[in-house]
């Protein structure tokens, strides 16, 4: 469970349970309430690798298109 508190602290981005965290050009997103359920997207929101489904997969890139901006340093 405390890793899971790590990752939330960490992340640039919160919505609605899942963690958005930039790493160099890359954006990882963990579910925090099924941590087994995680995705890595390239900056441009193209999957480099995933645990999710597609319809997880969907919804976490909708995310992050309605959100972008607050990912910006």
């Amino acid at each position: 469970m405390t890793e899971i508190v790590k990752v939330a602290d960490q992340a640039d981005m919160i919505i609605n349970g899942y963690a958005f965290t930039k790493d160099d050009n890359d954006i990882r997103v963990l579910n925090l309430n099924n941590p087994e359920k995680a995705v890595v997207l390239d900056s441009t929101g193209n999957v480099l690798e995933t645990s999710m489904d597609d319809i997880e997969i969907h919804i976490v890139k909708r995310y992050l298109e309605n959100n972008r901006e607050f990912m910006e340093e």
